[in-house]
């Protein structure tokens, strides 16, 4: 599960460029209930995602032309520019190099050999989301990439992930993801293999996706629809984890809705 510990490599934050952070914010807002804060002048725009008041994530107007409008999840480290320094050894490509961001943290963004983007945060000030794994915020976070085996040979070696793989059925492995010597509650997202061709969103690039906890997928999937997003996939139940549909905001952002299976 993802928790608001800090524990090196995992997720700790997620945030959605939006071409209209207006419309972005009531889509949320409708959707999961989020209040969206009012921007300050030395934010640039960035607006925080709060929860009965707790901090879930952000909203963020784009920062260039071409910019990929998709869910960001940042993950932890102590070093910024250690890892850094290592993803390139591994094969990554650094597109922001690592800068202080006020006296928050220190932060990069990458990409990993398969394209998928990794955003870092070392945190100061802020350590990132104050409620998680709840009706309404981010609870497991999933990588779909062309190449699961690279993706795992990556991101092992530069975070210390292990990984568990389940069998799909039909040639199908899902791997879950745990930080380092954690225990078997730390589980924090899933790796998938997909072929290129299926990631038209990424242009055929790895794509991280959040998902969010919901209380009842059918009724947030309804919202969806009527918010003005899209529906991919489900509502669709899968046994042991629940009931879960693909979405993306009306501006193509992709994330997961899951109502987790009781048991």
């Amino acid at each position: 599960m993802i928790t608001t510990d800090y524990v090196p490599g995992s997720p700790c934050w997620a945030e959605v460029p939006s071409p209209d952070v207006d419309a972005s914010a009531e889509f949320y807002a409708r959707l999961f209930g989020w209040e969206v804060e009012t921007p300050s002048p030395e934010a640039g725009g960035y607006r925080n995602f709060r929860l009965d008041g707790a901090l879930v994530g952000a909203l963020s107007p784009m920062m260039a032309q071409g910019q990929p409008i998709a869910w960001s999840l940042y993950f932890t480290t102590p070093d910024v520019d250690a890892t850094v320094g290592a993803a390139l050894d591994l094969g990554a490509t650094v597109h922001v190099d690592p800068m202080e961001v006020m006296d928050l943290g220190r932060m990069a963004y990458l990409s990993d050999p398969q394209g998928g983007t990794v955003p870092l945060w070392q945190p100061r000030g802020f350590t990132g989301a104050e409620v998680v794994d709840a009706p309404g915020s981010l609870m497991w976070v999933e990588l779909w990439t062309p190449s699961a085996e690279g993706a795992k040979d990556f991101y092992g070696a530069l975070f210390g992930w292990e990984f568990n793989d389940l069998s799909l059925g039909a040639d199908q492995v899902y791997s879950t993801i745990r930080p380092a010597e954690q225990g078997e509650d730390r589980y924090f997202g899933g790796v998938m293999g997909v072929p290129a061709e299926n990631l038209e969103q990424s242009g055929g690039a790895a794509d991280w996706h959040p998902v969010f906890h919901v209380a009842d997928c059918d009724a947030a999937v309804a919202e969806v629809r009527a918010a003005g997003g899209q529906v991919y996939m489900g509502p669709q139940d899968t046994p042991g984890v629940g009931r879960l549909a693909a979405c993306a905001d009306p501006f193509s952002a992709g994330f997961i809705l899951l109502t987790p299976s009781p048991e």
